[in-house]
């Protein structure tokens, strides 16, 4: 959990705030009429969340793998009977 302080106290107390992160490993937001404005972390920390951006997401992954696999193929016999004006539509190809 962060610790949390107004912008006005963190003014006066930044030296002491930069020890807490850097020193103590804490991590603190810094306040505006009590909504989180910006936080202090270690250059680790920055660090490793910029590690986390940069990598894709496993979702992604498997939307495009998923994508680049999609070709064409040839209807089923009998398909375009079958779903009438979806098939038409989807131009599967068949007669």
């Amino acid at each position: 959990m962060a610790y949390e302080i107004p912008v006005t106290q963190a003014r006066a107390e930044l030296a002491d705030l930069i020890n807490r992160v850097v020193y103590g490993g804490e991590r603190v937001v810094v306040t505006r009429h009590g909504k989180p404005l910006v936080a202090l972390v270690s250059a680790d920390d920055l660090r490793r969340l910029e590690e986390i951006e940069e990598r894709p997401e496993p979702a992604e992954e498997r939307v495009i793998s998923t994508v680049a696999g999609v070709r064409d193929v040839a209807s089923a016999p009998g398909e375009r009977q079958r779903f009438g004006i979806a098939a038409e539509h989807r131009g599967t190809g068949g007669a």
